[in-house]
């Protein structure tokens, strides 16, 4: 199984989707941004690089459920190919595909972004720079292209990010993922 946890940043995906790894053996905990800071002067072409760590994502996906493994993905992701990129490979390697989205709403999730500002995480100073650039979209227009693109993809399942409620949002999200991934198996 794969599962995407897609959402804003500050959103609680990383931490989320930590946990989620944790209850399954072998799963593979893919973090996108850590992969691209993992490149070379990345920063000098984001773009490129960004490309090229999602090339990399998908063979280390097809890879490991190819091994029979889970992967867990926490991207904020408002662009549909990527997405579309994932499932593809997922079914090639015989996975299952789950899409969540962490929603709140626009506000909460600018407020969650800049809350993290000052965070020495190097995931959350790199999102900070790239938000920072000349040209870059507001969190809240991210977060409103990101809800208008999934209403037009019926099998995502939406769990609310309860803001200072991990607990409550893992639990939602865990039994999203099993009921999902349960759901398609029987139909498969």
């Amino acid at each position: 199984m794969l599962a995407l946890i897609n959402g804003a940043p500050g959103s609680g995906k990383s931490t989320l989707a930590r946990l989620l790894v944790d209850e399954r053996p072998l799963a593979l905990l893919l973090d996108i941004d850590t992969l691209r800071g993992q490149l070379g002067r990345w920063s000098g072409d984001p773009a490129a690089a960004g490309m090229a760590a999602r090339l990399l994502a998908l063979a280390m996906v097809r890879t490991h459920l190819e091994a029979g493994c889970d992967v867990v993905i926490p991207q904020f992701l408002f662009r549909l190919p990527f997405i579309l990129d994932l499932e593809r490979v997922t079914y090639e390697a015989g996975g299952r595909f789950v899409e969540v989205a962490l929603v709140s709403n626009p506000e909460e999730a600018a407020s969650r972004f800049a809350a993290r500002m000052g965070s020495f995480d190097p995931n959350h100073q790199d999102a900070a720079r790239l938000q920072q650039a000349l040209g870059a979209q507001p969190i809240e227009e991210l977060y409103v292209a990101m809800i208008e693109m999934l209403r037009d993809r019926p099998g995502t399942v939406f769990v609310e990010s309860v803001p200072g409620d991990l607990e409550a949002t893992f639990v939602a999200l865990n039994q999203a993922v099993l009921e999902h991934a349960s759901d398609q198996s029987s139909q498969g």
